[in-house]
């Protein structure tokens, strides 16, 4: 068995350095954040504000979230009076997810949040940079 310790580098390895940017971007969005809103939270609302109302259970597929974590987003969202609840007229069994007045009013507000908390993620690096950066992380995802 050959020792490949020395030749692993933890510093060049992408996934920890994958979970250091989100790790930077996470307290930017923390910083920057309205309401205690988190980035679960938020992805969701601009789902659903995009979809217009939808299934819990297509949101958690547009939202990228399995079926347990985005019930829960459902259920804080709902609490905070974000989102509204009504039965499907073509299924009753199912839910349909939208906004409230109130959830539309802080989406509009953290939109623009939003667009602060990108740049700030990314001010490190040079417009050319950036635009790579994003082509890249789609790629990958």
């Amino acid at each position: 068995m050959t020792d490949n310790s020395a030749t692993y580098v933890l510093d060049d390895q992408v996934g920890y350095l994958l979970r250091l940017a989100s790790q930077r971007h996470a307290a930017i969005f923390q910083a920057h954040t309205l309401e205690g809103l988190t980035a679960t939270q938020f992805a969701a609302m601009v789902r659903i504000s995009e979809q217009g109302k939808c299934s819990q259970n297509r949101l958690g597929r547009l939202a990228a979230m399995d079926v347990a974590t985005i019930k829960g987003v459902v259920d804080r969202l709902r609490d905070k009076g974000l989102t509204l609840s009504e039965p499907d007229p073509d299924d009753k069994r199912r839910t349909l997810i939208s906004l409230s007045a109130a959830g539309e009013a802080l989406l509009a507000r953290m939109l623009e949040a939003g667009h602060t908390i990108t740049a700030d993620t990314l001010a490190p690096l040079s417009a050319s940079e950036q635009r790579s950066l994003v082509r890249l992380l789609r790629k990958i995802t």
